[in-house]
């Protein structure tokens, strides 16, 4: 399922990153090892932040997507359905709408 992972990263952690030169590496990893389709770095709520497209084939998966940002950088993570048109098209949404109107 797709879904976009919103990250928002503490300034006290990721400071302590860039200070010390690690912070490109850290993301690096994470990036590596959790695919996202893409990937945008923004502001959130006055933070650093990150927001991704990923594909969550399995629900016991969401750990392997939102452990690597909690345990490097103490990360806030939401996880939200994404749907393209395509889904959107498939959804049934006028069949729901007779059924519940």
């Amino acid at each position: 399922m797709r879904m976009l992972l919103s990250v928002r990263i503490p300034h006290k952690q990721f400071n302590a990153a860039v200070k010390d030169g690690t912070v490109g590496d850290k993301i690096r990893r994470i990036l590596e090892d959790t695919k996202p389709e893409a990937v945008y770095f923004t502001e959130q709520d006055g933070e650093r932040g990150a927001i991704m497209i990923i594909d969550v084939d399995d629900p016991s998966k969401v750990p392997d997507f939102a452990e690597p940002w909690f345990l490097t950088f103490r990360a806030n993570v939401e996880f939200r359905i994404a749907m393209t048109p395509e889904d959107v098209a498939r959804s049934g949404l006028e069949d729901l709408g007779k059924k519940w109107s």
